[in-house]
């Protein structure tokens, strides 16, 4: 299905979303809808993060143009911490941008990062990661070690990529980080801070519970929810889906999420679903 008509199927049953807070979106009808599309895992920490609220406070400052600051390095350092390794990064606004710029790199050795999969991407030379950031759609950051295999070669090695112009590791390769407001870079970093944290906290233990239901419709793996519903089908699915309170990933080729932190009674309607298959 696609994103128009999925946002007009929710608006015709409950008016426009008036505000949104942990796994659930709360409607102009004074519906709560649980959601596990978490807009395709941007907002899997939850669409009240933190990182919110550091965004808030910078634009209250004035950062919104494109000039470099110290948070730049900051989201290097945390993507360093989150990949378990030093890396380098590159900012792009577009995915496909961010991969051919891996690829570019090292094409045995690229990636898109996958939170809460289990994989061991310290082993990856060149990852493409999505900040855990609701609004962010078009932020793309490519983290790679290709450039801070020795450590002596100079202050270049530990700055992050320059904002419109190739610097002295990405010249080499001819990759330029396009520009982002400082702003949204210091939300992304600590909006990668607080992914770090929540690795560590949530467990198989989280997600499981809701499977009484969810194992009804999905194949799960961790947090990610692949559909059992067979594609002809899956639209009428996800119409059933919202019937019962429920907003799921529209798309049938990408993951819904567990709604992390909810009562595993809010998916009791979707329970009621027959999807006859």
């Amino acid at each position: 299905m696609k994103i128009e008509r999925y946002y007009s199927e929710i608006k015709k049953r409950y008016g426009i979303i008036t505000r949104a807070r942990g796994p659930f979106l709360y409607t102009q009808k004074n519906v709560r809808l649980t959601d596990l599309n978490q807009e395709g895992g941007r907002a899997i920490l939850g669409w009240d993060s933190p990182a919110c609220a550091v965004f808030k406070n910078l634009l209250s400052k004035g950062l919104t143009g494109s000039f470099e600051t110290a948070h730049l390095p900051r989201l290097q350092k945390a993507l360093s911490e989150l990949l378990n390794g030093k890396r380098k990064i590159f900012l792009f606004t577009h995915k496909r941008a961010a991969m051919e710029a891996a690829l570019l790199l090292d094409a045995n050795s690229a990636s898109v990062y996958k939170p809460f999969s289990g994989v061991d991407y310290s082993a990856v030379k060149n990852v493409i990661v999505a900040p855990p950031l609701p609004w962010t759609n078009n932020f793309w950051i490519l983290a790679t070690s290709d450039f801070c295999q020795d450590e002596n070669r100079g202050a270049a090695n530990g700055a992050a990529g320059s904002f419109g112009r190739p610097n002295d590791d990405g010249a080499a390769a001819g990759l330029v980080s396009e520009p982002f407001a400082p702003a949204l870079v210091a939300a992304a970093a600590r909006s990668v801070y607080d992914l770090i944290a929540a690795l560590k906290v949530r467990q198989e233990k989280d997600f499981f519970i809701y499977d009484k239901v969810l194992a009804k419709f999905f194949e799960r793996r961790s947090c990610w929810l692949r559909p059992k519903v067979p594609q002809e089908k899956y639209d009428d699915f996800v119409l059933a889906c919202l019937d019962a309170g429920v907003a799921i990933n529209p798309d049938y080729n990408a993951d819904s999420i567990v709604p992390f932190g909810a009562d595993k009674g809010v998916l009791k309607k979707m329970g009621e679903i027959d999807v006859g298959f």
